[in-house]
């Protein structure tokens, strides 16, 4: 790999860090009679709300429709999703170190792999989270109605308008997968320039 291909995986590898800082994703809920929105982040290891009591709020709401409670002591991603990143970083970083294309290229691939099954593994999450309903205990009941979040993007549930969106740590994350793709790219055009001339 060329000394800058191996920079750019460098550089990839340690963002991965900024995931165990920031936010990977929040949930933000909007109604009449919450002006100040209410929000929630899923965080590497942990979900806490956007402020001190909004997620206790989130789940007295969902109290009323039948849904769960989210308790992050609950879901096994969150104690299973450190060691996938560490093991990440540490991987690229012994690719960067190594210099091996196949490596590299391994590493993009495992990266690209693990980010398609976080966000499909989210998506069944919520879908679970939004069509598992108490029926029988629930409040307010509507038949045939969901509580799906979306993956990305506005969903309107009942009087209350969520957004889903990666957080900084999930942007973080795209840019680290970003930078591995071209740090492969890169060395690529390098090798086929370097094998043509």
């Amino acid at each position: 790999m060329s000394p800058r291909a191996r920079i750019l995986l460098t550089v990839a590898s340690l963002g991965l860090a900024l995931a165990f800082i920031f936010p990977l994703w929040a949930v933000y809920l909007q109604a009449p009679q919450y002006p100040e929105g209410l929000g929630m982040f899923i965080r590497v290891n942990n979900i806490t709300g956007l402020k001190p009591n909004d997620l206790e709020s989130i789940n007295n709401l969902n109290h009323y429709i039948g849904m769960k409670r989210i308790e992050p002591s609950s879901i096994p991603e969150l104690r299973i999703m450190p060691w996938i990143l560490a093991s990440l970083m540490a991987l690229g970083l012994v690719a960067a170190a190594a210099g091996r294309r196949w490596l590299a290229r391994a590493w993009v691939a495992a990266f690209a792999l693990v980010s398609l099954v976080g966000l499909a593994d989210f998506y069944k999450w919520e879908y679970d989270y939004g069509h598992d309903l108490d029926m029988e205990n629930a409040i307010i009941k509507i038949p045939g109605m969901n509580y799906q979040p979306p993956l990305i993007g506005t969903r309107q549930l009942l009087n209350f308008r969520a957004t889903s969106l990666p957080a900084a740590g999930g942007i973080a994350l795209m840019v680290s997968l970003g930078l591995g793709m071209a740090a492969v790219v890169l060395d690529w055009r390098r090798g086929a320039a370097l094998a043509s001339s």
